[in-house]
């Protein structure tokens, strides 16, 4: 019964941090992502947003990585 729970918070953190780290912006590669990663950052554009999904997708993986470990003591 217990493993079973488990299991199923594993698969529910498991597609929360997929879909929060495909929901961040991407960093962009080459002199045009500096000069426009420059921009964005002092005018604070999408700044928040993607710190508030760094910070969830962080402890979505604590929370994956912890469930695991309980699984395979299990």
């Amino acid at each position: 019964m217990l493993k079973t729970i488990l299991t199923i918070f594993q698969v529910l953190f498991s597609v929360g941090l997929i879909m929060t780290i495909l929901l961040q912006s991407g960093k962009s590669a080459g002199l045009s992502g500096v000069i426009a990663g420059g921009a964005q950052s002092l005018l604070g554009k999408k700044k928040g947003l993607d710190e508030f999904l760094n910070r969830i997708s962080m402890i979505l993986a604590v929370g994956f990585f912890l469930l695991t470990l309980m699984l395979a003591m299990l």
